[in-house]
């Protein structure tokens, strides 16, 4: 599957979901989750033990994804817990099960996780991972020896367009274009103004970029990002909202915020944070589907 590759080379609006896998064995609750995002979305972003929390490997859910539910698949894949070896191995393996779209992550630290003792590899970081997938797609592994065939992933990294000092994040998503990156998912936007900041910043490079939404269900998520997460902010204009209406609120601003970004940037990256239905709603409303 290249879908997502072709239409962002096309220059055609994407759309992307995030799913956490399961923990456990059984795929069957994932697939209930996806089933009816078939057609609406362009691809759906399978997670990395998330948060440091152990789960189903994203690579062979990625493969299932694609091969039950013709679901294109991006899998995330994290330097947390595996060497350079590791990393190279998942990643062919990866490639040999038709799993070519690629989402690079330094990863959470395995203490904030469900197994606190665990010990982190952290080998590499995000940068250096888009570089290994890079020398992979030219036909050689990390030490110059060559490869029976080379692998053609289409790499992504992620971004920051509100983080607190833009400089600096402007120089990590240069360094991770010039590592080989292709395209890139970002943190979620609240606030348009400050993307349209950040777009002056990045006209013109060469990658895609895939930029980040999640309706808010609640008060507390909002007050959450705000003190937990650096670089976003939650305009006040929208917690107060919130307090009004909650969950039917944060439908009525996902819903304003996807229509402005649809008109200024290729494509958006969803985060359902768990409310699959409320993606479903969202963008059935708005029309929007694969084609």
């Amino acid at each position: 599957m290249n879908g997502l590759k072709n239409k962002l080379n096309n220059k055609q609006f994407v759309t992307t979901v995030e799913i956490d896998p399961p923990k456990g064995a059984s795929p069957w609750i994932v697939y209930e989750k996806m089933k009816n995002l078939k057609g609406v979305v362009d691809a759906v972003n399978i997670a990395d033990c998330p948060m440091g929390k152990m789960r189903m490997s994203p690579i062979a859910l990625a493969h299932l994804v694609q091969k039950e539910l013709q679901l294109e698949a991006i899998f995330h894949l994290t330097c947390r817990d595996r060497n350079v070896i590791g990393l190279q191995s998942e990643l062919l393996g990866a490639y040999a099960l038709g799993v070519k779209n690629i989402l690079t992550l330094t990863g959470d630290k395995p203490e904030n996780g469900d197994h606190p003792e665990a010990k982190g590899v952290f080998e590499l970081d995000s940068t250096g991972l888009i570089k290994l997938a890079n020398t992979l797609n030219q036909g050689t592994d990390m030490m110059g020896n060559n490869l029976n065939e080379a692998t053609e992933f289409f790499i992504g990294g992620v971004a920051n367009p509100t983080a607190t000092d833009l400089e600096i994040e402007v120089s990590k998503v240069e360094a991770k274009i010039d590592s080989g990156v292709n395209f890139f998912q970002t943190q979620p936007i609240f606030d348009i103004n400050s993307l349209e900041h950040f777009l002056t910043k990045i006209n013109d490079t060469s990658a895609h970029f895939i930029y980040g939404l999640m309706p808010l269900k609640s008060v507390k998520l909002a007050q959450y990002l705000n003190k937990n997460v650096p670089g976003i902010v939650v305009p006040d204009k929208i917690i107060d909202r919130l307090q009004l209406k909650g969950r039917e609120a944060g439908l009525e601003i996902a819903k304003e915020l996807y229509l402005e970004l649809k008109k200024m940037v290729p494509g958006v990256h969803i985060f359902p944070m768990g409310d699959v239905p409320l993606i479903e709603e969202l963008l059935q409303e708005q029309g929007n589907g694969k084609g």
